[in-house]
């Protein structure tokens, strides 16, 4: 009941600020984007490195998600011997897919100035795929100046330079910021994430560097997604990672950025959550599972995919173009790593490929058509016996910002597996596909 009427008051928030949210649409906010820009301007990454807000006191922000989704897709598979449903002779088979509504999410956001040049963000699902409680995803401290250990105080350097730390999304890759992220769905053109997925939540500290439209970052975190001192059998290692790149507005029609992304885990127990971490859970919603496949919370990752490497290598590489309505964004990924201790057949890898090409129109781009093609494919391991995994998906659709805030979206998506034994000789993966329409509102303030 407290769940319930957690998730009826949010949707009435949620619902109430449309009124505000457009006729404050052409308002200044600065203090508001400064805090969260993804909110007001789309095809923002790193927060842009600019002159620190004066501080005089402390500023919250509070903001929030919502996001519903109708649901089409049918699927079915080429493996004609899917065992039998548990605890019976019957033979099992795929779940009936109907038409209907997903389960809504909802997010709360506080965004805080607490001095000069550093910024507080926390981040609440409060009903996810995963977890339909409330749960904190993370937060993290940003700083850009140090005035607070004293005015001007290292003020050179802080021109170009930034810290973070927090226990929170590691930047990895620029995809992260274009996905969704539970409830908050309006910098994703599209319904669904990458199949690869790269995303995680862990303990983390990031220094940047900023040099006219170049930048750099180190980072390192524990590996982790739950925390714990108790190190008991683990073998726990830090991960580091590091990003470089170039982002420039050429002129008042042409944007052209690039950006290289690396990441080592080096524990066994840690890091190997790049593609498994994420506790918003797909939006495609059941696909592929057969009656003996767990429900619910615990069928989150669907249409999916994840190498469970250990000790892995991922590189990621992304070039973002904008000129005028016209809008690519691509990835190139390639992950190595191992799948058991010891390795003996060698390490395994995959390699991800993505490209958005949209067309974004209207007096103040309000509308866009595109499409995205994804493909996924690699072997668990380097023995030239092991078969290919293969996963493929384009997806067609659209969207309409009704106010910056307020999008809704349709999209049409096709994703299949290739008949190979690899994925399980009972498995509906084998030769799995689905396809259909999924259409999503989406409120982000």
């Amino acid at each position: 009941m407290k769940t319930m009427l957690m998730r009826a008051s949010m949707l009435a928030v949620l619902f109430s600020g449309v009124n505000l949210m457009y006729a404050q649409e052409d308002a200044t906010t600065s203090m508001r984007d400064y805090l969260a820009p993804e909110k007001t301007t789309r095809n923002v990454f790193e927060d842009p490195k600019i002159a620190s807000p004066e501080y005089d006191g402390i500023k919250v922000v509070v903001g929030g998600d919502f996001a519903l989704q109708f649901q089409g897709l049918d699927h079915w598979t080429e493996n004609k011997n899917l065992g039998v449903v548990t605890g019976t002779t019957q033979p099992n088979y795929l779940v009936d897919m109907g038409n209907d509504f997903n389960l809504p999410t909802a997010n709360l956001d506080v965004n805080a100035y607490l001095a000069k040049g550093v910024k507080m963000h926390l981040r609440t699902y409060l009903s996810a795929r995963h977890h339909n409680e409330a749960w904190v995803k993370g937060g993290y401290i940003q700083i850009d100046d140090l005035d607070f250990i004293k005015p001007g105080f290292m003020g050179d350097i802080m021109k170009h330079a930034r810290v973070k730390v927090g226990m929170d999304e590691i930047n990895y890759g620029d995809a992260h910021f274009r996905r969704t992220d539970n409830a908050r769905a309006i910098t994703n053109p599209f319904v669904g994430n990458y199949i690869m997925d790269s995303f995680t939540t862990e303990a983390f500290g990031e220094v940047y560097g900023f040099y006219n439209n170049f930048f750099g970052m180190v980072g390192v975190s524990n590996g982790k997604l739950n925390q714990t001192a108790v190190k008991g059998t683990n073998w726990n290692s830090p991960s580091v990672y590091a990003k470089a790149g170039f982002d420039k507005q050429i002129n008042s029609d042409l944007r052209v950025r690039l950006t290289g992304s690396f990441l080592q885990t080096n524990g066994w127990n840690t890091g190997s959550y790049l593609y498994s971490a994420d506790r918003g859970g797909s939006r495609y919603y059941y696909v592929l599972l057969t009656a003996n496949d767990p429900m619910g919370t615990s069928s989150q990752s669907t249409g999916r995919f994840n190498p469970g490497f250990r000790k892995m290598q991922a590189f990621q590489v992304n070039p973002f173009v904008k000129y005028n309505g016209l809008e690519f964004f691509g990835v190139y990924e390639y992950v190595t790593g191992q799948k058991t201790l010891t390795a003996p057949k060698g390490r395994g890898s995959y390699t991800q490929l993505g490209a958005e090409l949209l067309y974004r129109f209207g007096g103040k781009e309000q509308f866009y058509v595109g499409g995205r093609y994804n493909t996924v494919s690699g072997k668990d391991d380097a023995d030239g016996a092991t078969l290919e995994r293969k996963i493929d998906r384009y997806n067609l659709g659209g969207g309409w910002f009704m106010t910056r805030n307020v999008l809704a979206k349709v999209e049409y998506v096709n994703q299949q597996y290739n008949n190979s034994a690899v994925w399980g000789a009972t498995s509906a993966l084998q030769g799995g596909k689905f396809n259909g329409v999924m259409v999503e509102a989406t409120i982000g303030f």
